[in-house]
């Protein structure tokens, strides 16, 4: 299956969603967020565990917004195409 290189974050080969990323691009989005995620558990988790919650739901989120703006459209897949 060619992969499209306008798309950061393609398609899983089985089910629904985006695999690992396929640039640079991709790789410093998901990077950045891995990092935002340790820089918020070490300033918000001792002090307000759901805080840190709320935290991690708003960049899971923002995470899922970038993947859909600029990643292959997602639907369910069986692993043919």
């Amino acid at each position: 299956m060619p992969r499209d290189d306008r798309y950061w974050f393609p398609a899983k080969r089985y089910g629904w969603g985006w695999g690992p990323p396929s640039n640079w691009q991709g790789w410093s989005v998901l990077v950045g967020f891995l990092v935002l995620i340790a820089v918020g558990g070490a300033m918000n988790l001792p002090h307000s565990p759901a805080r840190f919650v709320t935290y991690v739901v708003v960049l899971s989120l923002l995470l899922i917004a970038i993947c859909w703006w600029k990643g292959e459209p997602p639907r369910w897949r069986w692993g043919g195409d």
